[in-house]
């Protein structure tokens, strides 16, 4: 046993890598609100330079690759970080853009950024036709050819770049031409369609976001963000403290940028006990709306009112703690209520109401493995990665007194941080000694459904891990 856990702690500074990225990911620090890619010698003191500058004086920072960083032919760290830390890249695709392999180069990486996670990529066709992007034909053709003569030894190379080119030739995006109106109008309209964009802030997910790398993907592909077609519901669902909102919450920073209005609709079940349905309804709208204050009579009203501002939007709604047939009727019927294009994610604990419903995609949240439970327990107990050998034994029987819940999980490190490690086995052994196996057993269930002599017990627990010491 000693030896298995000393290589879980061996092992832990590699997961602890992927953990920092995720977790920055997850939470969406951007440093940059756009980054744009374009071709120099086009556009850099014509078109791109003047987006730029509308770009700045809208307050949308903006990243616009500098000629110095190009000297060398080849994407620098410093681009691939940029890219990497905007939240929207806009595609400047002019007729020399292809004849670039630092463009194309650059246009890889964007999607393979974006792969996943749904960021906003707007491609702006600037005197070039998107079928001549996509089918490799005039100017596009021409260097495409001249590349696979350069690259023949390297054709993958090549390969990427095609492939790149009719992704976003296949993106819904922004077309001029000399003598099609005024460029400064043209402009404008990109730049207050960005500023829209730009007005739905990312959410906080959690201090210490583990377990989602996997999970962000799948609800994401039960989501279908790749069709514009319909109303997609999709349910996330477990048992309370596990983590559903937590989830949610990163699926929604992902793909946020996609939508005309977008809505996370907190606790609903506390609020709809304590204020009403109609409470809910006003928070809805006052979002979409964008006024403080609404006023509803009724929830036939609000009903009414919902459908009638939203069935031509493409909206996103998130319903967290969602525990009652009524609150999915008050603030989404139907799937006809939104316009198409438009995703309804439901976070609850119980799955018969999804099924009442009729929603047919769901994702059930697991209990964590004893990866993801060891960097969540560290991070909660300890806040970085240098954590002494002489933990290991304690470490191992708190998650395994967890079973992999994040709740548990939590508290255990939250109230034994920065404690010995005499401490950890005073407080272990106390639990299993007087808690027996009531631990496991709660933590299946939501506690709000508990008996008070079972609430009692577990409300036990937080004052013996306080206590304790």
């Amino acid at each position: 046993m000693a030896l298995q856990l000393q290589s879980s702690f061996s092992s832990f500074s590699t997961h602890s890598t992927s953990f920092s990225s995720s977790s920055s990911s997850f939470n969406h620090a951007y440093k940059y609100d756009v980054f744009i890619s374009f071709r120099g010698q086009d556009t850099r003191y014509g078109f791109t330079g003047y987006l730029y500058e509308a770009l700045s004086n809208k307050g949308i920072h903006a990243f616009i690759d500098d000629e110095e960083l190009q000297k060398g032919g080849e994407i620098t760290p410093s681009l691939l970080s940029s890219i990497q830390e905007s939240r929207i890249a806009i595609i400047v695709l002019s007729p020399n853009y292809a004849s670039s392999s630092f463009c194309l180069d650059e246009l890889v990486h964007i999607f393979h950024c974006i792969k996943g996670n749904h960021r906003l990529v707007l491609p702006v066709f600037s005197n070039v036709d998107p079928s001549d992007v996509r089918h490799l034909k005039k100017s596009f053709g021409e260097a495409m050819a001249k590349h696979e003569e350069r690259f023949k030894n390297d054709m993958n190379k090549v390969l990427k770049w095609k492939e790149a080119l009719h992704q976003v030739a296949n993106l819904s995006g922004y077309h001029f031409k000399d003598g099609d109106g005024y460029e400064h109008k043209f402009i404008r309209n990109i730049v207050e369609n960005i500023s829209r964009k730009l007005r739905f802030v990312p959410l906080h997910v959690a201090d210490y976001p583990v377990g989602l790398d996997s999970r962000v993907p799948a609800v994401i592909s039960l989501l279908k963000m790749d069709s514009s077609d319909g109303v997609h519901m999709v349910g996330i669902h477990g048992i309370g403290g596990i983590g559903k909102t937590t989830l949610a919450l990163a699926v929604y920073n992902l793909i946020v940028d996609n939508f005309q209005d977008v809505c996370f609709l907190e606790n609903m079940r506390e609020n709809s006990n304590k204020y009403g349905l109609v409470h809910l309804q006003k928070i809805l709208l006052s979002k979409i709306i964008g006024k403080d204050e609404v006023h509803i009579v009724g929830v036939k009203e609000g009903t009414s009112l919902i459908q009638q501002r939203l069935r031509r939007k493409k909206v996103l709604f998130v319903l967290d703690d969602v525990d009652d047939y009524r609150q999915l009727q008050a603030v989404a019927g139907k799937v006809d209520w939104f316009g198409p294009g438009s995703r309804v994610i439901i976070i609850t604990r119980d799955t018969h109401l999804l099924k009442c419903h009729g929603v047919r995609d769901t994702y059930e949240v697991d209990d964590l493995n004893k990866d993801d439970s060891f960097q969540l327990l560290i991070k909660k107990a300890f806040e970085n990665d240098n954590v002494s050998p002489s933990y290991t034994d304690v470490l191992n029987r708190a998650i395994a007194y967890a079973s992999g819940h994040p709740l548990a999980l939590e508290i255990i490190g939250s109230n034994l941080f920065g404690k010995e490690v005499q401490v950890w086995e005073s407080a272990l052994d106390h639990f299993e000694k007087h808690l027996e196996n009531k631990m496991h057993e709660i933590l299946r269930v939501s506690f709000d459904a508990l008996g008070k002599q079972e609430q009692s017990v577990f409300l036990i627990l937080l004052v013996v891990l306080k206590d304790i010491y």
